[in-house]
């Protein structure tokens, strides 16, 4: 009911930006947070960055002032921006969302994953 689509992976070289974008879509009464995780091969999902509601935001020690999140609640969509981005930044990152739906109340809901590779 609710389907999330990421863009915006691919593959970078040390030190440059990447952006990337997550539209929520479906019958959605509201939505609560949204954020960015990450998984890297033989490891386990950690969060990379999320935005409540109320315009908190909480990111992960690795990547605290170089990613910056960003939502536009009228579209749905939240953002990351990548900058100075570093090889171990290399994963397939995963949108998130907690939204109600009709039929399901409060849920999570995960996009399909964006490959972002950083490497010279």
């Amino acid at each position: 009911q609710v389907q999330l689509v990421e863009s915006g992976g691919g593959l970078v070289q040390p030190g440059g930006s990447l952006r990337l974008s997550c539209a929520a879509s479906g019958r959605i009464f509201s939505i609560n947070a949204m954020g960015w995780y990450r998984q890297a091969p033989g490891k386990q999902r950690d969060v990379v960055a999320t935005l409540g509601s109320t315009g908190s935001t909480n990111y992960a020690d690795s990547v605290k002032g170089r990613f910056t999140i960003s939502r536009d609640n009228a579209k749905n969509t939240v953002f990351l921006q990548m900058n100075s981005l570093k090889p171990e930044d290399t994963a397939v990152y995963y949108c998130y969302t907690r939204a109600m739906a009709p039929g399901n109340g409060w849920s999570n809901y995960w996009g399909q994953g964006t490959q972002v590779t950083v490497s010279s």
